[in-house]
């Protein structure tokens, strides 16, 4: 019997792809007929076993499963096409094999399959539009049965702008203290916390807090170096402030009493693990550095250039520092310390020039007539500082997503030799300096943005950057957050490798390689990032020039007299908490003193503020408010209608700065 040719190209697909499959299990028996008559090598299906298998003949099925084999026919018809094909499958009871077969179902007419095909697509769509009429109805009554009040819109609202305003305030502030800060200390890293300090009131001559018998041992020299055994831990002794000169102390004895010149008679020695005098992981040459301050400096000028670094921090969080650099060694940290301290003091003048002169100061030596060599190179160096400054070279803006402010250094902005190496280095203080005043609570580091733009080669230079290295890591450690390269050039990547070999492993994993606003949304928001980079904020860089006047409160010096002396005594009163803490008051009640009164060393640095720093860019502009109080997206300003930074902006921001007298 043969099948009734297609009428319509769908009936010829469906009657393909039948054949197919019915060819395909027909090669898989071990039947002869499987075999391909076809001389080909690829062994494909012959004609007659392709027409065997459609036609499903007797002499067909009796090749494949002869007589003899007891089986059972289980028959599944599926409606391939319109011819009504079906195929079946036979179980071999002796061996559960599975055979199939093909048969043809029994004729059903067409009209008949499309009118029950049609009468289930209807029923399907009326069951599904009788549900969406249902639930949309059922929802709209929910909605008018449980229609909330006026009220309750009120207290949502309510409770919505409290979430909102606490999640800003955590995001801005960072209220979870991190570990190894004040407020957040193990009792190992208060009891580290503990000798440091103590050993820094050695060095400034302040009572000892415990009078034991080191104390009252005599001050060796610094040439005094004991090393017992090899097997045992090697110290050297050395008196805190005894000068380095062999002539001075050659007659002397380990024994002996007697100092050298400069030294304090009878001040109890620092003894040193020969692990922290060896130097060998000393990077920057702090040992001696340490060594050369002891025996240069007085411990009263010790003591004041160490409270002078003393500024709106927590005194605990600024010797934590240094701690945390130096994974708690206290020794090493000591070393840290006192090297800062004489970096600060001696070589950059950090508190009394560069932020003691400002802008303002720079403003003024670029207009005078410059006659002697010294009064030039002034002038040259004021210019270069100015420079920068106006061009935007650096900037602070805004803070990152853990509230850390954020410092944009745009790359191609700088041409190597433009500017003298010292006015990169003046630049480059006074800038971290300034964002110093802009941490604030739990918030002790910041964040740098490296704006890769346009970079070539001319704008490498090394020297600043090595110096910035320097900065971070011996001078201002444990202060930087993370640094974003973002859109480095392919040839920046031998720059980064040399860099990076410069770098502490530390420093060096908090640098991060960003390429769009995808990356860079990571640290910081897109709608808190200037549209330069490719975010959301309008906003630019405009520099805004010193007022004259703004730093007047500078030359009083009886105020400055008043305030200082104010401020003496809060730090004494911290001393002697100290101390009380140091001999094991380990009380809440003396930890609760300890921290109201560097609450007060916070506020009164405030009002010391405007009379030891020139007003800054930022004090111009309304980021920095008085008493400490910031305003990083300037969002007083745009809530008075402002926008952008003008001269308006400045003045007002003058006006709101600067008062007449600082009670």
């Amino acid at each position: 019997m043969r099948l009734p040719p297609p009428s319509s190209p769908t009936q010829l697909l469906r009657l393909r792809l039948t054949r197919s499959a019915l060819s395909r299990s027909a090669v898989s028996t071990t039947s002869p007929l499987a075999t391909s008559t076809c001389p080909s090598s690829r062994g494909t299906v012959s004609t007659k076993v392709r027409a065997a298998a459609i036609t499903a003949s007797p002499r067909f099925q009796s090749l494949l499963f002869p007589p003899s084999t007891a089986t059972t026919t289980t028959t599944t018809t599926a409606f391939f096409s319109r011819n009504n094909l079906s195929t079946s499958t036979t179980v071999n009871k002796r061996d559960q094999t599975v055979k199939p077969t093909a048969t043809l179902a029994p004729s059903i007419p067409v009209v008949l399959r499309a009118s029950v095909t049609g009468l289930g697509l209807l029923f399907v769509l009326g069951l599904g539009l009788g549900y969406g009429i249902t639930g949309f109805l059922g929802q709209k009554s929910t909605e008018q049965q449980e229609l909330p009040s006026e009220a309750s819109y009120t207290t949502i609202k309510k409770n919505i702008q409290d979430i909102l305003d606490d999640e800003s305030s955590t995001t801005n502030m960072s209220r979870e203290i991190a570990p190894g800060r004040p407020g957040n200390l193990t009792p190992e890293q208060e009891e580290k916390l503990k000798q440091l300090w103590k050993l820094i009131f050695q060095v400034c001559g302040v009572s000892s807090p415990s009078p034991s018998s080191e104390s009252s041992a005599p001050a060796a020299t610094s040439d005094d170096v004991s090393i017992k055994g090899d097997d045992k831990k090697k110290k050297s002794k050395l008196s805190m402030f005894s000068r380095k000169h062999k002539k001075d102390s050659d007659d002397t004895t380990p024994n002996s009493t007697s100092t050298a010149s400069g030294s304090t008679p009878g001040s109890p020695a620092i003894v040193l693990n020969a692990s922290t005098t060896s130097g060998d992981d000393d990077k920057y040459n702090q040992l001696s550095k340490f060594h050369e301050t002891l025996a240069s400096q007085s411990p009263a000028a010790i003591r004041e250039t160490i409270w002078s670094m003393v500024k709106h921090d927590h005194p605990d969080a600024l010797v934590l520092r240094f701690l945390r650099a130096r994974k708690w060694d206290v020794e090493k940290a000591l070393v840290m310390f006192i090297s800062t301290m004489n970096w600060r003091d001696n070589e950059m003048k950090v508190d009394a020039d560069i932020m003691r002169s400002g802008e303002g100061g720079a403003a003024e030596a670029e207009k005078m007539e410059a006659k002697t060599s010294e009064e030039i190179a002034k002038k040259k160096l004021a210019i270069d500082f100015l420079t920068q400054t106006r061009m935007g070279k650096s900037y602070v803006h805004g803070v990152d997503k853990q509230g850390r402010p954020i410092c944009f250094v745009r790359v191609r902005l700088h041409k190597q030799g433009e500017q003298s190496e010292e006015s990169l280095e003046r630049y480059t203080v006074y800038l971290i300096e300034t964002c110093r005043m802009l941490l604030q609570g739990s918030v002790d580091t910041a964040t740098i943005v490296f704006d890769m733009t346009g970079f070539s080669m001319a704008n490498m230079d090394y020297a600043p950057v090595k110096f910035m290295v320097k900065c971070f890591e011996a001078n201002y450690p444990e202060c930087l957050g993370a640094v974003l390269v973002h859109k480095a050039p392919w040839i920046f990547q031998g720059i980064w490798r040399v860099i990076r070999g410069w770098l502490d492993p530390v420093v060096a994993n908090k640098v991060h390689f960003t390429n769009n606003i995808s990356e860079m949304s990571e640290f910081i928001s897109p709608e808190k990032l200037p549209k330069d980079l490719d975010g959301q904020e309008d906003w630019e860089y405009k520099y805004v020039e010193p007022i004259p006047g703004e730093n007047d409160r500078m030359k009083d010096e009886e105020t400055i007299s008043k305030l200082q002396a104010a401020r003496a005594e809060l730090v004494k009163e911290y001393e002697e908490a100290t101390l009380q803490w140091i001999q094991g008051g380990n009380s809440e009640e003396l930890k609760k003193k300890r921290d109201a009164i560097a609450e007060k060393l916070r506020v009164d640095y405030w009002n010391l503020d405007p009379y030891v720093r020139a007003r800054s860019f930022y004090d111009r502009i309304g980021v920095l408010l008085p008493g400490g109080k910031l305003d990083p997206f300037l969002e007083g300003k745009k809530d008075a209608g402002v926008s952008g930074i003008t001269e308006g902006v400045a003045k007002v921001g003058v006006s709101d700065t600067q008062a007449d007298d600082v009670d």
